[in-house]
């Protein structure tokens, strides 16, 4: 008598950022032979050149912030000895080679304590250059840059492609690493910039701008919109910008930088007015392009977009039944959270377990500018547009007690309610830690919640949260 055993299913992922990972460790959780092709380290760029060491600076900067406005709630700091025996406000002195130390070495600690998981799970992990082989494998080079000479061949039924992206470069504007950047080679700098020039008032543009400005850096923004964070609830990029002009910063709106070049002594940037702005160095915030190019995905029948992004469903899936997609290199949204939730929903419908489809509604986003603007759901845009039937409802932060305690006087909590039925459907937190407050709200979103239930759950009195459950009791819905 013979006896046949189903075989394990094998999973090859090129790309361990946050969707390759969580796919390794979910595809190992279900029992799929998985392995794991990554070129540079594991959590990929979001650990090593993004989102870990970016957030640490900018932890570093909320620091310094918070020690400058401690005069504002009475905290009076003293020169031991001194004759006058007066208050002094104090003076930052920020050590930059020490703050990029320390937020390089946290990025490598993530980056094992993630790659100890992996192996803990019994993913494979191979360290190389990859790239598909059709729709039934990944060809791995572990020799530098010879993409395939010497290469070995991962077999597969199912591939995961999260490859994420790289800083888009200017030609006008070619960074050299030491006066123009791009955001993954700030870390290389060994003093605070005298004065930063940052092109681009997006996201990062914007979180950078924020931090080297509490810093200690005199900073110039260059925005090419009427307001920074264009793509941002226009309330909330009101307060952002408000608040870094009225700390010192230089924001040029309605200005396009067609060229920086480097000087003696810094950087100049040549905007399309003719203006020129001098700097001691510079940040090219221009947005960022998938990692797709060379990789076999075109061979291999995968659709991309135009601009090499490639096309995926709500399960992460792409044009070919058993190849999936994660990550900034997909047309989904480009968060680190979104990534993850892709590599989870991707493993889960390959192997045929139970999987909800991804609904970019009910993803909760952020950026780190002081104060933070966090966001859910629909948007005031959206329902003014009339996309969506809904209310809205703003509350000043400086109303709340809990913010008059702390000194917070900037920022606010909008509630969006569908229009008859009282479901939550999104709403924007302006706030110091708003990253934090955003889930109550994002849950209500995600379990499609009324105003009146959330009114009705209790919240600490005093809190930041409370301003959550105010503006859903002055929405309440009269039966």
């Amino acid at each position: 008598m013979t006896y046949e055993f189903e075989r394990k299913q094998r999973i090859a992922i090129l790309g361990g950022g946050p969707g390759g990972y969580e796919a390794a460790l979910a595809g190992a959780q279900l029992g799929a032979d998985v392995t794991l092709v990554e070129r540079a380290g594991i959590g990929g760029s979001a650990v090593l050149t993004d989102v870990v060491p970016s957030k640490s600076l900018i932890a570093t900067a909320v620091a310094a912030n918070a020690i400058n406005d401690a005069t504002d709630l009475g905290v009076q700091f003293f020169l031991r000895g001194h004759e006058s025996g007066a208050p002094v406000r104090p003076e930052i002195a920020v050590n930059l080679t020490a703050v990029n130390n320390r937020l390089l070495r946290l990025a490598d600690q993530q980056s094992e304590d993630m790659k100890a998981e992996l192996k803990s799970a019994g993913v494979r992990l191979i360290q190389g250059e990859g790239r598909l082989d059709g729709t039934s494998g990944i060809i791995v080079s572990t020799a530098p840059g010879t993409k395939g000479t010497d290469f070995d061949r991962v077999e597969a039924d199912t591939l995961v492609v999260s490859v994420g992206a790289t800083p888009r470069i200017l030609d006008s504007a070619v960074p050299d690493g030491e006066r123009i950047l791009t955001w993954t080679q700030l870390y290389s700098l060994r003093s605070t910039p005298e004065h930063l020039i940052v092109v681009g008032s997006g996201v990062t543009g914007a979180e950078f701008a924020s931090a080297y400005r509490a810093l200690g850096s005199e900073v110039t923004l260059i925005s090419s919109r009427d307001q920074v964070l264009p793509g941002e609830d226009a309330d909330a990029a009101v307060v952002i910008e408000n608040v870094f002009t009225r700390h010192g910063m230089n924001v040029l709106s309605k200005s396009r930088a067609d060229s920086v070049v480097r000087t003696e002594t810094g950087v100049l940037a040549t905007l399309s007015d003719g203006r020129t702005v001098e700097g001691s160095h510079c940040l090219m915030a221009v947005g960022s392009v998938p990692n797709t190019a060379d990789i076999g995905l075109a061979e291999a029948g995968v659709q991309m977009t135009e601009s090499g992004h490639i096309r995926v469903n709500r399960v992460a899936r792409t044009s070919m039944p058993n190849v999936y997609a994660a990550g900034d290199c997909t047309t989904s949204l480009p968060l680190a959270s979104v990534a993850s939730m892709q590599g989870r929903a991707a493993m889960f419908h390959a192997m045929g377990d139970a999987v909800i489809p991804i609904d970019l509604r009910n993803v909760a986003a952020n950026i780190f500018t002081q104060p933070e603007i966090a966001t859910v759901g629909w948007s005031q845009k959206q329902i003014e547009a009339g996309e969506v039937d809904g209310q809205i409802h703003k509350l000043e932060l400086s109303k709340n007690p809990r913010a008059k305690m702390m000194g917070i006087t900037d920022g606010f909590v909008k509630l969006f309610a569908s229009t008859g039925s009282g479901t939550v459907i999104g709403g924007v937190i302006v706030a110091p830690n708003a990253s934090e407050l955003i889930y109550p709200l994002a849950l209500a979103v995600n379990r499609r919640m009324t105003v009146d239930q959330v009114a009705r759950t209790f919240s600490v009195y005093p809190s930041l949260t409370g301003s959550l459950a105010d503006a859903a009791r002055a929405m309440h819905v009269v039966r």
